[in-house]
């Protein structure tokens, strides 16, 4: 399956309630072959209205972070755990998460990116199928599978508590410096302890 059969077959998705509610399925958007993929939690109101994740003040905020550290949206792939707004912007439910994962999961394996940035707790714990706070790990970097996963704050939780808008800067300097130098190994997940 390709990634544009993907997002077809999940255009009419009615696989949970979510389906009720949205305007329209947020697969995802960038650069197929992307090195980089973002994962953020779910579509919010403007992103359900446009079909593409990131697009409200958060989107502009991570535009932002990317020019700060020489990316822009075109290099990277951005995608969201859950593919339809929840109502109100409720917190993704755990059947609903397990029901999109896979797609997810599908997602990352046809773009091959060397880096997964997972944006907040429910990405994190998305990819690592362990709970844990994002304010333990984010800036870290570990390996889960082929990839590396850098966790980071949510560009969201950045607007509305302005005390986290540096510690977001911080992790995409963090990124940035990850990046530009040569690739050794990670620890893994199971390695890290921090995952209890």
């Amino acid at each position: 399956m390709t990634l544009p059969e993907l997002a077809l077959d999940l255009k009419d998705c009615r696989r949970c309630r979510l389906a009720s509610g949205r305007t329209q399925v947020v697969f995802g958007v960038g650069n197929p072959h992307a090195t980089i993929m973002f994962v953020g939690e779910a579509p919010g109101f403007y992103e359900d209205r446009q079909g593409e994740p990131f697009v409200g003040a958060a989107g502009r905020l991570l535009n932002e972070l990317l020019e700060a550290v020489g990316l822009s949206r075109a290099d990277v792939y951005i995608a969201n755990v859950i593919k339809c707004r929840p109502p109100d912007n409720r917190d993704p439910l755990p059947d609903e998460v397990d029901t999109c994962k896979p797609f997810l999961f599908q997602q990352i394996e046809l773009i091959k990116p060397k880096v997964v940035c997972t944006l907040g707790n429910f990405a994190i714990q998305t990819l690592c199928g362990k709970k844990i706070g994002i304010m333990k790990v984010r800036g870290q970097v570990f390996q889960v599978q082929e990839f590396f996963v850098f966790p980071m704050l949510h560009p969201a939780a950045a607007l509305h508590q302005g005390n986290l808008n540096e510690p977001l800067r911080e992790d995409f300097r963090k990124l940035k410096a990850f990046l530009d130098r040569p690739q050794e190994p990670a620890a893994t997940v199971e390695q890290m302890n921090l995952f209890g």
